[in-house]
């Protein structure tokens, strides 16, 4: 039998409270990931945790040399492809910017809701790929279900359930629900970097049953030895508990970022600028 590490959680930090964000008054924002903790991180690059009560003021933006995943938690809204779909509660859309695109709504956005985007790097030799974008409805993902744990797969695995969806990055997300009392195991690729979300009650992770709850995000350890490993969750409150967990494969190079681009070196960032003034970005 292949021998299976127990993975646990290297450090928990507690979250700052919402503050006003970049699309407005009716927009705030709080960041579970910021660029600066790439060497962290990596393959994660940024999440924010979005919140609109009103109206957003975000238009049509330009993107590249990366992926953004953006998660629905509450409330629904135009896609921000062309497609003119709507996202619901749970839905997720990964868009791949690759060599370059424009995405976000042509519309003013108007509601109550709560989104998270994530972005995630593309490996350096796909860095500049054909652009993508991905609809992964919650009504049609695999799910997987355990005496009182429900967990949709939106990419990778979780026990027998494996999800289509594209990735050029390994990656794991996985919508993880815990009814009081009930406890799973995670599979976690050797290679596989990664955190845990909460969006309701509280759980308790790996061995050592570290507490984490909502304003929280945990991140896993790294150990030095290169076998794959097992994560175990756990509900031990008397409410139900929502976590969401995001594993992705270290790429172990180098980024830089600066506003809505992501490359190699400064260059890549002067080149992105210069296509997008020249019209060469896809819509998507």
């Amino acid at each position: 039998m292949p021998h299976v590490l127990d993975r646990e959680l290297a450090r928990v930090r507690t979250l700052p409270a919402p503050h006003t964000g970049q699309f407005g008054p009716d927009h705030t924002v709080i960041e579970v990931i910021t660029p600066d903790q790439w060497a962290d991180a990596d393959p994660f690059i940024l999440l924010m945790d979005d919140r609109v009560d009103g109206r957003l003021m975000a238009g049509p933006h330009p993107h590249a040399g990366f992926e953004t995943v953006t998660f629905v938690v509450r409330g629904d809204f135009a896609a921000e492809n062309a497609s003119g779909a709507r996202l619901g509660e749970g839905d997720v859309e990964w868009t791949t910017a690759g060599s370059g695109i424009v995405h976000g709504p042509s519309e003013p956005v108007v509601g109550t809701m709560r989104i998270l985007q994530l972005w995630l790097t593309l490996p350096k030799a796909e860095r500049w790929t054909t652009p993508d974008d991905q609809i992964v409805a919650r009504a049609k993902v695999p799910v997987r279900r355990d005496d009182g744990v429900v967990a949709h797969v939106f990419s990778g695995r979780s026990g027998e359930a494996v999800s289509p969806t594209r990735n050029h990055v390994p990656v794991t997300l996985v919508d993880l629900q815990l009814e009081p009392g009930a406890s799973m195991q995670q599979e976690v690729p050797a290679s596989h970097n990664g955190f845990l979300y909460l969006l309701e009650g509280e759980t308790r992770v790996g061995t050592k049953r570290t507490s984490l709850a909502v304003g929280q995000v945990g991140w896993l350890d790294r150990p030095n030895e290169p076998a794959d490993g097992r994560l175990r969750l756990a509900n031990e409150g008397t409410v139900p508990a929502r976590v969401l967990v995001y594993l992705g494969a270290r790429q172990n190079v180098p980024i830089v970022q600066h506003g809505p681009f992501v490359g190699d070196t400064r260059e890549d960032i002067v080149r992105s600028y210069e296509r997008f003034r020249q019209g060469t970005y896809r819509r998507v």
